[in-house]
């Protein structure tokens, strides 16, 4: 998972990108870049680390220009070192930089294609690039640049790229390039702002940066849709994809995108406040007599299920642990190990709101096991009379194969396991999950403006297909094994 911003402005617009990647920086805490286009020049610095230690004054004031691009990564295909950082960037034709979230799913295939068919080369192991260099391969090929050029460029990247994708790009001598890939799997939206020197477009990974940066919200990129804002405030889009599933990925409002933020018309926080009605309602259909004293959320994302669900029961909502903001997000740590060490450093508990009580945890979702297995412990050890755990997401027995970097599927908690058998290992008195069908129906909520997503990492059904190996490939990159070995290399 990753944030990416564009912006074309009537003035420097450097500080608003780094302002805007600061705001999304929970998708992507690896690396962060930032691109600009002043006159014939790209202006380029990336590295890795959080946005604020990438970016120094120095740095900031050598990113000049009146457009550009901005990219906060995590890594899910690639290695994890230097250089994939994004945007990556080509000089033919014209001069790209490009910024990428999501994952494709033919990238061997892409890439072999790349080297023999188009003659470019790829110098990382980043399906970014591979994608940079199809976009460029293709808009080579028009022999000229334009809007339209554009467009039928990123054509040829739909016919050619397979997987979840949302694209921003910067071309010299023309704008903005962003598009959405056909199911419409990764979010990017659209915003308008009019200043004194004129009016200014951005698109960005989730509408809060739009919102920091006082444009107004327009609207989603569609599925298959490419938006081209030039240099001067023009604005061209087309939808030039064969029709697909509108299927935007439902881990995005789970857990991913922060609730003060709009995707595909759904407002994350009354998405998570509904999970937390519809588990309330199964916890009640299951035990009426629940016995719960307290619902304590594991924050942060689980915080709005958990208040609405409290309100279901008619029991008390306590926060019960204290949460140091300096250490990561555990989902995104690269190893097991590191992701046990952080947990205790993450979280800590508040005994008074434990001692001689039966408790209900409530976490957004439970992917590998070993977060909730502590935090379990951690609330016994300060005097829990139960402890109950509710996922506000059903059993992750899937890998996500559209851009979150979830583990092998050997490496999930739910994979092979009854969730009675879930529940022993994680030591729990009590594991509810939430049911697919009310997810999905809590996420769509009662406009039911999307009415389908990929739940693949519960369901397994993916919606572009997967070609046989794939999995195993997978399992060869994302593996903790696997990571280990290519950082001690």
């Amino acid at each position: 998972m990753c944030g990416i911003i564009g912006i074309v402005g009537s003035s420097e617009v450097a500080s608003a990108l780094y302002d805007g990647l600061t705001v999304l920086q929970h998708r992507g805490q690896d690396a962060a870049g930032i691109a600009t286009i002043d006159g014939n020049k790209i202006r380029l610095h990336k590295g890795n680390g959080l946005v604020r230690d990438v970016f120094d004054v120095p740095h900031m004031q050598m990113l000049t220009g009146r457009f550009g691009i901005g990219h906060c990564r995590y890594p899910t295909a690639g290695s994890e070192g230097s250089d994939e950082a994004q945007p990556f960037y080509v000089n033919s034709p014209y001069g790209i930089a490009l910024v990428h979230n999501g994952n494709l799913i033919n990238t061997d295939a892409l890439r072999r294609e790349v080297f023999e068919q188009d003659m470019r080369n790829v110098n990382t192991e980043s399906d970014s690039e591979v994608l940079l260099n199809v976009f460029a391969h293709e808009l080579a090929a028009q022999g000229t640049l334009s809007p339209k050029a554009a467009i039928v460029a990123v054509t040829g990247v739909h016919r050619r790229c397979k997987g979840g994708y949302a694209i921003v790009a910067a071309v010299l001598g023309l704008g903005l390039v962003a598009f959405r890939d056909p199911n419409g799997i990764r979010p990017l939206i659209l915003g308008k702002r009019e200043s004194a020197s004129g009016t200014e477009f951005a698109v960005a990974s989730e509408s809060v940066a739009l919102d920091i940066l006082g444009f107004q919200r327009l609207r989603d990129v569609a599925p298959g849709e490419t938006v081209v804002i030039t240099a001067r405030g023009e604005m061209f889009s087309e939808v030039n994809a064969p029709p697909g599933k509108h299927t935007p990925c439902i881990f995005e409002y789970v857990y991913f995108a922060r609730p003060d933020s709009m995707m595909d018309e759904i407002n994350v926080h009354k998405a998570r406040m509904r999970m937390g009605v519809k588990l309330g309602e199964k916890i009640l259909r299951l035990r009426p007599d629940h016995g719960i004293d307290t619902v304590i959320p594991i924050p942060d994302s689980s915080r709005d299920a958990a208040l609405e669900l409290a309100n279901v029961l008619g029991v008390k909502y306590r926060e019960g642990f204290v949460k140091n903001r300096y250490v990561g997000r555990t989902f995104i740590m690269p190893g097991q190990g590191e992701r046990v060490k952080s947990v205790r450093r993450k979280l800590n508990p508040i005994p008074l709101e434990f001692k001689d009580r039966v408790v209900l945890l409530v976490d957004d979702s439970i992917v590998r096991g070993t977060t909730s297995q502590q935090i379990v412990q951690m609330a016994r050890e300060v005097g829990a009379r139960k402890v109950y755990l509710a996922s506000a997401a059903p059993p992750v027995r899937y890998p996500n194969v559209y851009g979150i970097d979830m583990p092998s599927t050997e490496e999930l908690v739910a994979h092979g396991r009854s969730e009675a058998e879930i529940e022993k290992l994680l030591g729990c008195d009590w594991l509810i999950y939430q049911d697919i069908a009310d997810l999905e129906e809590a996420v769509s909520g009662p406009k039911r403006k999307v009415t389908r997503f990929d739940s693949s990492c519960f369901t397994g059904e993916y919606v572009t297909g997967i070609e046989p190996g794939y999995f195993e490939r997978l399992r060869q990159l994302r593996s903790d094994e696997a990571k280990r070995k290519r950082r001690a290399s």
